[in-house]
C-alpha cells in the first residue's frame, strides 16, 4: 500500500501520521498534497499542512531592536578593548595600580545590561554612584603593595560583580528569580568566553608561528594590543551572546555541572584522603591553608553553577544527592580551615590577611550551613527546590557588603 492511502487511512491516528513523518519525512510531505485534496475538511490534515508549510511572518521590530543590539554590542566592545589597552599604558607607567583593569571591562557589561533592562532612576542613579567610588577611592591608595591595600584589591572584582548583578537584575534586585537567572548568565557567560578564548588562543599560535618563519618576534606588540584588545572585548560579545539565548550556552551548561558535581567529589575526597596520609596540617602550613581555601571556594562555586542549573519546579534527582554531598565535604573543610585561622590569629596575631580570610569563611560556612539545611528539608520532600535557590540567591548581597567593607575600610583602618 503506497504511503497517500497510508495517509488517508490513518487519518484519525494522530500518533501513526506522526510516525509515518518521522520514519520518512520526504515522502510523507509529497503524498501529503493528495491526501490533502481528497480530504479538504479534515481538521487533522488542516493542522499538518499548517505543520508542514508554517512560514513566520517576518517581524521588522524586531529586527530593528536586534541591529541596534547587535549595533550597540559592537562599539561597547571596541570601547572595551581601547579603554583596557589605554589603562594598561598607565599600569606600565606605574601611574596606576593593575587592578584597574577591571574597570576596562565591567563597566561596559554593565551599560549592556542597563540598557536591555533600564531601571528606574533611582536604580540608575545608585548603580552609578556605586560604580564611580571604587574608580576614584582606589587609585587615591598608594602603589605600595601593603596587606590590606593587597586585600582592597582582591576583593574589589567581588564588589563589581555584585554591581554587576545589579546593572543585570534592574528594578528586580531584590527578586529570588532575577538573581538566579545572573547566577545562571555567569556560568552560560564563562562557557561562551571559554569556547571563543580557544579559538583566540589558536588564531594567536598561528599568528605568532607565521611570523616566526619570517624572522619577526610580534608577541609583546600582538598581546598588548591584539590579545588585551580582544580579551576586553570578547568579554561584551559574550555578553551579548549569552543574552540573546544562546541555545548553545544553554544546552550545555546542565550537562556541564552534572558531570563536574561528581567529579569534583571524587576528587575532594581522594585529596582529604591523601592529605590525611601525608600528614599535611593546616594549622602550621600556611600554603597548605591557602589551598585548603582554594579548594573550599571550588567546591562551593561548582554546586551553586550545579543548583542554578536545575529549574524551579525540578525533581529530586542523583545530582542533587552528589550537590549535598559536595555541601557537606565544603562544610568540614571550611570548619578546619576556619580552626585553622583562629589558631593562627591566636599565636601570631592579627594581621589584615587573617581578618579578611576569616570572615571570607565565617560567611561561606554561614551560606554552606543555610544551603544544607535547605537540602535536607528539599530531599525529605518538605520543601521544593526553590528554598535550595533560595539559600543561594538571597544570601548574595552578603558578599557584596562584605567585598565593600574589605575594599573600602581595611586600607584606613591598618595603614
Amino acid at each position: 500500500m503506497d504511503i497517500d492511502n497510508l495517509i488517508i487511512e490513518n487519518i484519525d491516528s494522530p500518533h501513526e501520521l506522526e510516525k509515518m513523518y518521522r520514519d520518512d519525512p520526504e515522502a510523507f510531505i509529497r503524498s501529503f498534497s493528495y491526501a490533502l485534496e481528497q480530504n479538504p475538511d479534515s481538521q487533522v490534515l488542516a493542522v499538518w499542512h499548517e505543520r508542514l508549510n508554517f512560514k513566520e511572518t517576518p517581524n521588522t521590530e524586531k529586527a530593528s531592536l536586534l541591529k541596534k543590539d547587535f549595533l550597540l554590542m559592537g562599539i561597547l566592545a571596541i570601547l572595551a578593548g581601547i579603554s583596557t589597552r589605554i589603562i594598561l599604558h598607565f599600569v606600565e607607567m606605574e601611574a596606576i595600580a593593575p587592578i584597574n583593569l577591571v574597570f576596562g571591562v565591567v563597566p561596559f557589561i554593565a551599560a549592556y545590561f542597563v540598557y536591555n533592562n533600564t531601571p528606574k532612576k533611582n536604580v540608575m542613579s545608585m548603580l552609578a554612584a556605586l560604580f564611580l567610588i571604587p574608580v576614584f577611592y582606589i587609585n587615591l591608595l598608594p602603589l605600595e603593595l601593603t596587606d590590606s591595600i593587597i586585600m582592597a584589591y582582591l576583593h574589589l572584582p567581588v564588589f563589581m560583580w555584585i554591581l554587576l548583578g545589579l546593572a543585570f537584575t534592574g528594578d528586580e534586585y531584590g527578586i529570588g528569580s532575577a538573581r538566579l537567572a545572573y547566577l545562571k548568565f555567569n556560568g552560560e557567560f564563562c562557557i561562551v568566553y571559554a569556547s571563543m578564548a580557544i579559538s583566540g588562543m589558536l588564531l594567536t599560535g598561528l599568528t605568532m608561528q607565521l611570523f616566526s618563519f619570517v624572522g619577526m618576534d610580534i608577541s609583546e606588540f600582538y598581546f598588548k594590543n591584539v590579545v588585551l584588545f580582544g580579551a576586553a572585548a570578547l568579554s561584551v560579545v559574550a555578553t551579548y551572546l549569552v543574552s540573546k539565548n544562546l541555545k548553545f550556552a544553554q544546552n550545555i551548561a546542565p550537562y556541564i555541572a552534572k558531570i563536574f558535581s561528581p567529579l569534583v567529589l571524587l576528587t575532594l575526597i581522594a585529596y582529604l584522603a591523601t592529605v590525611v596520609v601525608a600528614g599535611k596540617n593546616p594549622f602550621l602550613d600556611r600554603n597548605f591553608l591557602i589551598s585548603f581555601n582554594g579548594i573550599l571556594l571550588s567546591a562551593l562555586a561548582v554546586t551553586i553553577f550545579s543548583i542554578t542549573g536545575s529549574g524551579a519546579d525540578e525533581k529530586k534527582n542523583i545530582s542533587d544527592y552528589i550537590n549535598f554531598a559536595l555541601i557537606v565535604l565544603a562544610l568540614v573543610i571550611d570548619s578546619v580551615a576556619l580552626s585553622a585561622i583562629v589558631f593562627r590569629l591566636s599565636s601570631y596575631g592579627i594581621t589584615p590577611n587573617r581578618i579578611a580570610v576569616l570572615g571570607v569563611n565565617i560567611l561561606i560556612w554561614a551560606n554552606l550551613l543555610w544551603i544544607m539545611v535547605s537540602y535536607v528539608g528539599f530531599l525529605s520532600n518538605k520543601t521544593g527546590p526553590s528554598s535550595v535557590q533560595d539559600s543561594i540567591t538571597k544570601y548574595l548581597p552578603v558578599y557584596g557588603l562584605w567585598a565593600a567593607l574589605v575594599t573600602f575600610t581595611f586600607p584606613l583602618i591598618f595603614n
